[in-house]
């Protein structure tokens, strides 16, 4: 355990916020790197209105201090004090200069925060995390992101052992040293706060383009990567230049510096880091071919590059203030993320895969436990709030206010929102009030929904009157209590509604005191728990299809007859909202499974899907999507006491009706089609053949076992990209038998030293359900290529068996909860990061039947018993427990 967990953990909280004392205006770093032993002089120039006397608190942690000056002037023992996490500096003046130089050990850095090795000591490469408080592991300062300065770095090392050398900002000069070491120094011109500070050194490879930008700087693009791995760095180039080229023409925003950098690495705890000029990655979103990576994975290394690209506005140039307001620079950009990915591939699927996320990560995690507004009161560990409620819920909310505004209106707001806030650090108040102005518009009424936990339920009721040709819509709100928050206010929520006829047909809209109809298509704004709309000249009982393209964060509660959902589903022009009436229409139909009362719904259903597979112009894509019911994780919503096994065999049953209702011959008809333009194609129509492939041939294993599997070994051994290769695996793996084990082992022999591909094995298996999943995943653990070091192996194996099989985690005997809180303990002790990410995995414990939930509460007690945990595990235990 290190000094600092054995401190105290203080909440933090948004109301305490004070401005820095002292601020520091400019930043001079020398490194001398080395694996074992890193060297750091910093030279601080201080600036600030603190009162005569008052001291300069700087964080600091697993650092040796070996020199500290001020003005120049060696300090006594009595001028400073150094404890675990912070040094104090007396007699600091406006315009004092502090020097201190310090040493720091990367080799034994296992928590991936700070200066860090990434590989081994002979080969491997030294980079930094600074993202939220990994700067104060490199040097003393004041560790928070409203104290933006302009950073000058000189990097020193071995020429031979780290031949390349980076730090953010515009190269500033190279050169040779008389004993075998070389140096570089950079120079950001644009302040910043410490989190975006970074470093690479070490033997890596690149390739590069030159850009130039709308505004007319040329900028040369750098992707790094180690010489293995530099031949998957192409699309990521492709996807760079894209980006760029997109937040010029759609927000005016412009690259800065002269170049940019990005470097991948396979030990990495997040996604990926928008360090200024120098974004690091992890590698699983930075290297693509068809060999190793999926189609999925190629939309993510697209999304995740433009995401880090965006940041260089959305996060860089304007920052947060304090790290409450974490969704400003993240939610913001996760949703110009989701724009930029929209706008490149399908506007519908695009929607259709983000809500499928919120639902699966956001809405579970409002629901539990670990329920937190998007903009956090209080914390203990900031770490642990890097969650879905703060990037997709908070994206969430931009998307309302983007639709509110309109696209013309939103770009004036953004356009005032970067210009008064360019090198500041900004509140959610300031991106509100600029967005608001722009439009003359108050917009603080939406702070309702960055300030309270929870998801909406939106309760709508529709009467019609034939007589009268009336259709009135009332529209009820409530939010469900969280942790912390029993009583909720209202929030403006815009709902867009249509209305649909039996047949299918749009019905026009006009409401009373308008001269006539309008567009089949409006925006109801509900500012109150409950409102009512009149809708005049309907010449038919409609059915209304609301949250249009999911236009608010909320859960529709509506009372549709099983037909209705599925003239929706047929017939609504909504991508969104279409796959939205299937979800329904396939939860009422596992309602009446689970509960054994009921199969009206199920018949329906797949009656509806019979229909559209014969549908050969449908997009494929959408079809695959609309032939997926709910997860399990889903529908475990839907029950009182959650039985995973009971969910898992109701949602197996509507797969397995709809699978004869389409039958095996169709089925296989299907299959053969798409299988005939199998090829090496990265374009969206082959993607989107390829996803229907795989949803078909997981039907077809229902349907007819003995045929898919053929089909899925065959496809397997002929795949000539990882899309098919791995569908057919996960198949051959559910279906069990000698056919699963022999692909298995061939993928592992295949893959043999390529990490990515070899996640994809550990969480294929982890995934695959039943109680002899946890057997499985304790051998897995003991493959050579398994590490609790590497957060990507961690999260393939553990994480895939904790959050992506159901019976498998929750055995009824509890012994899945006890293997994971055995790893959480030993994971902690590497890396407190990944241990309270993978701890989560207990969010939800008090819906299980009671007795898994007596298990699990009883892992969880005993696991708090141990004690001696970080404060980034120690706050999860503690909020699971009391919840």
């Amino acid at each position: 355990m290190n000094m600092r967990d054995a401190q105290s953990n203080p909440t933090i909280r948004l109301t305490d916020y004070q401005a820095p004392a002292w601020r520091i205006e400019s930043v001079d770093l020398s490194f001398d790197l080395d694996v074992a032993r890193t060297v750091v002089d910093a030279r601080l120039t201080l600036r600030g209105s603190a009162a005569p006397g008052t001291p300069l608190v700087l964080n600091g942690e697993h650092m040796q201090l070996l020199s500290i000056r001020l003005d120049e002037r060696e300090l006594g023992p009595e001028e400073y004090h150094v404890d675990a996490d912070r040094l104090t500096v007396k007699g600091v003046r406006d315009g004092s200069v502090l020097e201190t130089q310090v040493a720091i050990e990367p080799a034994k850095n296992t928590a991936l925060e700070g200066l860090y090795l990434s590989g081994s000591a002979e080969s491997g490469f030294l980079l930094t995390q600074c993202e939220a408080e990994g700067f104060r592991r490199i040097t003393y300062f004041q560790d928070r992101p409203d104290v933006l300065a302009r950073y000058t770095v000189t990097l020193r090392a071995d020429a031979q052992r780290f031949p390349v050398l980076l730090a953010g900002g515009n190269p500033d000069g190279e050169g040779t040293l008389d004993d075998g070491r070389h140096w570089a120094r950079f120079v950001d011109p644009h302040p910043k706060p410490a989190y975006l500070f970074a470093l690479v050194a070490g033997h890596l490879e690149k390739i590069s383009q030159d850009y130039t930008t709308a505004e007319g700087r040329a900028v040369t693009l750098n992707l790094w990567a180690e010489a293995d791995a530099i031949g998957q760095c192409d699309y990521a180039m492709d996807a760079l230049v894209r980006s760029m080229k997109w937040d010029e023409a759609t927000y005016g925003r412009n690259y800065d510096l002269d170049v940019f950098h990005v470097v991948a690495t396979h030990d990495f705890n997040m996604g990926a880091m928008e360090n200024k000029g120098l974004n690091i990655f992890n590698a699983k979103y930075l290297l693509a071919d068809p060999q190793t990576s999926t189609d999925e994975e190629y939309r993510g290394v697209e999304a995740v590059v433009a995401h880090e690209y965006f940041h260089n506005w959305s996060g860089n140039r304007v920052t947060c203030r304090d790290w409450f307001q974490l969704s400003l620079k993240e939610g913001f950009t996760v949703f110009r993320e989701q724009s930029f990915s929209a706008d490149m591939n399908s506007q519908a699927i695009k929607r259709i895969e983000d809500v499928g996320t919120l639902r699966r990560r956001q809405f579970p995690e409002d629901a539990g436990p670990f329920a937190h507004p998007v903009r956090p009161a209080a914390y203990r560990e900031i770490n642990n709030f890097y969650t879905a409620t703060v990037y997709e819920k908070g994206a969430e909310l931009v998307r309302m206010l983007a639709g509110r505004l309109g696209e013309a209106g939103f770009r004036k707001g953004t356009d005032l929102y970067f210009e008064r806030n360019d090198g500041k650090a900004a509140t959610i108040e300031d991106f509100l009030a600029a967005l608001g102005d722009a439009n003359g518009l108050d917009l603080s009424k939406y702070l309702a929904w960055y300030g309270q936990a929870g998801t909406p339920r939106l309760q709508a009721e529709g009467r019609y009157d034939a007589q009268a040709r009336q259709y009135t819509l009332t529209l009820r709100q409530h939010t469900p209590a969280t942790p912390g928050q029993s009583d909720k206010q209202p929030v403006p929520m815009p709902v867009k509604t249509a209305l649909f006829a039996a047949d299918g047909r749009m019905l026009d809209l006009r409401m009373p005191g308008e001269a006539e109809a309008g567009a089949p298509e409006r925006v109801l704004e509900v500012d109150g728990a409950e409102q009512t709309f009149v809708f005049e000249d309907i010449d038919t009982a409609p059915i209304p299809s609301l949250l249009r393209g999911f236009s608010a964060p909320a859960i529709l509660e509506c009372d549709y007859a099983p037909e209705q959902l599925a003239v929706l589903l047929r017939h609504d022009i909504d991508g969104y909202n279409r796959w939205e009436a299937g979800q329904q229409l396939a939860s009422r139909a596992f309602d009446g499974l689970h509960d054994g009362d009921d199969d009206s719904a199920l018949a329906t259903w797949t009656e509806a899907l019979g229909a559209l597979f014969d549908d050969t112009d449908l997009d494929p894509a959408l079809l695959a999507e609309l032939l997926t019911p709910p997860g399990e994780t889903e529908l475990s919503e839907r029950v009182d006491a959650y039985d995973p096994q009971a969910v898992h065999d109701a949602r197996r049953r509507m797969q397995q009706a709809l699978a004869d209702t389409m039958g095996a011959k169709a089925l296989k008809a299907r299959y053969d089609m798409l299988h005939a333009q199998r090829g090496v194609d990265l374009s969206g129509p082959a993607q989107a053949r390829r996803r229907l492939k795989r949803r078909v041939l997981e039907l077809l294993c229902l349907a007819d076992a003995e045929v898919a599997c053929t089909l899925a070994r065959d496809q397997y051994a002929q795949a000539s990209d990882m899309s098919d290769r791995l569908a057919a695996l996960r198949c051959l793996l559910r279906l069990g038998g000698t056919a699963g084990d022999e692909a298995a082992a061939d993928f592992r022999q295949r893959f043999d030293g390529q990490p990515l591909a070899m996640d994809k094995w550990f969480a294929s298996q982890a995934a695959v359900p039943g109680e002899d999943a946890l057997a499985r995943v304790q051998g897995l653990m003991g493959d050579a290529a398994f590490t609790l070091r590497n957060p990507n192996r961690v999260n393939s194996l553990l994480g895939s068996f904790a959050r992506m099989n159901p019976t498998g985690f929750h055995r009824a005997d509890g012994e899945g909860y006890r293997f994971l809180t055995a790893q959480l303990a030993e994971l902690d002790a590497l890396n407190p990061q990944v241990a309270a990410r993978l701890a989560t995995a207990f969010n939800g414990w008090r819906q299980l039947e009671p007795g898994r939930r007596e298990h699990a509460h009883q892992a969880l007690a005993e696991l708090s018993a141990k004690g001696g945990h970080s404060p980034n595990l120690g706050e999860i235990i503690d909020r699971a427990l009391q919840g």
